[in-house]
């Protein structure tokens, strides 16, 4: 048996589609902190939603806490803009789980309606997201966790998981704004930073998205994204010379 564990605050935009997708799954573990629109009194329509309130500590720590009260071993770790295809639930219900091996899923990020196969961080985009708590767990950090899983064997299922992070410009903005600050606290004092580094790190995250990954193939979306990707970073290294003052 397999328990879905969901991270949400304000994700009324998405959810619906979530867990509308996870409807053959017995439990569906909904860890919230804090919404304050409609998402939990959607959730109470989904006979197999469990919701559970709690603090927000960083993406790993997280992830681990909203494990911890699943009812069954096996996790599926799902974000709350990402939706299951009928193929990847299927596939998914009828493995022959191993708790010596994790679950690779391969990604398939939307913007714009468009999928994106181009720019850095957004294709290809495997994902370890389903594991054996008994065995491993998501690593401590509060920003680009991921499962631990360099002493599992990794596994890597067909079918896609269809993700839409960024629905308008608010959202990069938004993102951008808690991304780098959680960089930065998580890196204060342990890593260096500078007004040069912050300039350096942004404009080749830019250029990787945009001529190395090949950005440039996606058109608008493409230019959008790879901009974001430079300036998300220029931020994070900003914000890190602050604190680290």
């Amino acid at each position: 048996m397999i328990s879905v564990t969901i991270l949400t605050k304000n994700s009324q935009e998405t959810i619906t589609s979530t867990l509308a997708s996870l409807q053959k799954f017995p439990e569906v573990l909904l860890y919230d902190s804090g919404s304050t629109d409609t998402t939990l009194v959607i959730a109470q329509n989904f006979p197999n939603v469990k919701i559970i309130r709690g603090e927000f500590s960083g993406f790993g720590p997280t992830h681990n806490a909203a494990s911890s009260f699943a009812s069954y071993d096996w996790i599926l770790s799902i974000d709350s803009d990402e939706v299951l295809t009928p193929e990847l639930a299927e596939e998914i219900l009828n493995l022959n789980l191993d708790p010596q091996k994790v679950y690779q899923i391969h990604r398939h990020n939307y913007f714009n309606g468009k999928w994106i196969r181009w720019c850095g961080g957004w294709y290809p985009d495997p994902v370890v997201r389903l594991y054996n708590r008994t065995s491993t767990r998501f690593t401590d950090d509060a920003v680009h966790e991921k499962v631990i899983s360099e002493k599992m064997q990794l596994i890597s299922l067909t079918s896609p998981l269809l993700h839409t992070p960024y629905r308008s410009v608010e959202d990069f903005l938004a993102k951008m704004q808690a991304y780098s600050t959680l960089f930065a606290k998580q890196h204060q004092g342990k890593k260096s930073s500078s007004m040069g580094k912050a300039i350096c790190h942004g404009s080749f995250a830019f250029l990787k998205s945009y001529i190395l990954k090949k950005g440039f193939l996606g058109g608008k979306e493409g230019f959008i994204i790879s901009l974001y990707n430079g300036q998300t970073t220029y931020y994070k290294y900003l914000k890190l010379l602050d604190l680290n003052r």
